[in-house]
């Protein structure tokens, strides 16, 4: 199970470790229920963390601009585990996205300093 917090914004953070072959980071991601990619970094991070580039994409976003975006080869940690993800370069704080959510269960206490789990549902 991976755990994190409610801030004092109503955003529930997960904290994660992002590695690339110029070193690792802890990022705080922002559970973000919208976004259906795996991981959001700011293109500072992955300047630093130097993951390998894939593609350029497009995404279409909630109030109906379309953005373009570079997607990069990364790794995270995920209940201790590494796994493989694409890292999209948004210029914002680091959200955490669907893609990681599926297959499992997600619980968020919305009051400052509320807990959030992520639980696997796989049964291996």
């Amino acid at each position: 199970m991976m755990t994190g917090t409610v801030n004092d914004l109503n955003e529930a953070i997960l904290r994660l470790t992002v590695r690339g072959p110029q070193g690792e980071r802890e990022v705080e991601a922002v559970v973000d229920t919208g976004f259906d990619g795996a991981l959001t970094l700011p293109s500072y991070l992955v300047a630093e963390l130097g993951p390998p580039f894939l593609i350029e994409g497009r995404s279409l976003l909630g109030d109906g601009t379309t953005v373009q975006f570079d997607a990069h080869e990364g790794l995270v940690l995920w209940n201790g585990q590494p796994r493989r993800i694409w890292v999209e370069v948004a210029d914002t704080e680091p959200l955490l996205g669907t893609r990681l959510l599926r297959g499992r269960e997600l619980k968020i206490e919305f009051v400052e300093g509320g807990s959030v789990a992520i639980r696997d549902l796989r049964t291996f």
